[in-house]
């Protein structure tokens, strides 16, 4: 694991020719429905973009960044947009329906959760499901890195206007972070040959006994 994450970098230009595998893409999608989320609720979407002329339209409102078009895959990891007690009950309704019975303690456990999210503002409860979507968002950084597929995890887009273009309001729905995936090309990458800087552990790490 070590290995591929050394290997793996923010991939600056990415090959347009080479296409990123079923095989592959399907496990790093895995990975991120397997990642963990606050209370189980994946309070997210995940949009898997292969249409030139969405990302073509995105393109210009996330700073003009090649690897949205070069890459074979852009992936947009959408919030909810709010809590809701439909959502969290559907929630709920899945783990009774997969596991053959409702199960008490959970009901009392969202019970509780409802009680705490539902009174709560819009702002907050959407930065909440948003910060749930980055742990899954590194989840996807692994596993790409696992299977060697390059990616560029990126904050820099206007997400209003990625919103407008994907319809994602409408939807319920706020765009958080965009991840290209494809193959770094070899030739054009400024960024690859150069060594990958990491603090030291002494001015990074802090250990308390």
């Amino acid at each position: 694991m070590l290995d591929k994450l050394n290997w793996r970098y923010a991939t600056k230009k990415m090959d347009p020719t080479k296409k990123v595998s079923e095989d592959k893409l399907n496990k790093i999608l895995d990975a991120i429905r397997l990642a963990p989320t606050s209370s189980g609720t994946q309070p997210f979407e995940v949009l898997v973009i292969t249409n030139d002329e969405i990302r073509q339209k995105i393109r210009p409102v996330a700073w003009d960044q090649a690897q949205i078009t070069e890459g074979s895959h852009l992936l947009v990891f959408a919030a909810w947009d709010n809590y809701t007690e439909d959502r969290i009950d559907a929630v709920t309704a899945q783990m009774a329906e997969e596991r053959g019975a409702e199960n008490p303690m959970l009901s009392q456990y969202y019970k509780k959760l409802k009680a705490t999210y539902l009174p709560r503002d819009a702002q907050t409860n959407f930065e909440h499901a948003a910060r749930q979507a980055y742990i899954a968002l590194g989840f996807a950084l692994a596993a790409a890195a696992e299977v060697e597929v390059d990616s560029t995890p990126m904050e820099g887009f206007d997400p209003a206007k990625v919103d407008e273009i994907l319809g994602l309001r409408e939807q319920g729905l706020r765009s958080v972070v965009l991840l290209p995936l494809g193959y770094r090309d070899e030739s054009g990458d400024w960024l690859l040959p150069l060594k990958k800087v990491r603090k030291p552990d002494e001015r990074f790490l802090r250990r308390i006994d």
